[in-house]
């Protein structure tokens, strides 16, 4: 059993960052989702259907497209997803909110 977490973004509404503390992937329910990963020079479009594999202490923003989207975060269990590189280590961490999940805490 894993434990999946359903997010909704609104376009126009601030890209999120993530600090990613577990290996996770992304998958996109609905709606187009920007992704960049810290250390990666490309950016990532991604539609309904597609993941992408955020590697345990990675740094990522995401965003909606104009329709807004709507994406499950899980634990990664499989490389079946785009791979990303490993981003640089963060330092200087700040107080995270105690409401966001340990696997995933904001910047």
């Amino acid at each position: 059993m894993r434990e999946i977490r359903t997010f909704e973004l609104d376009h126009g509404e601030p890209a999120a960052a993530w600090r990613v503390t577990q290996a996770l992937t992304l998958q996109v329910m609905a709606g187009e989702v920007w992704l960049t990963v810290q250390g990666d020079l490309r950016d990532y479009w991604l539609s309904a259907g597609e993941t992408f594999e955020l590697r345990r202490g990675e740094r990522a923003w995401v965003s909606a497209g104009a329709g807004g989207a709507r994406l499950a975060l899980a634990f990664a269990s499989g490389t079946d997803g785009v791979q990303a590189r490993p981003a640089a280590q963060r330092t200087g961490l700040s107080t995270v909110r105690s409401f966001v999940p340990r696997w995933l805490q904001t910047i």
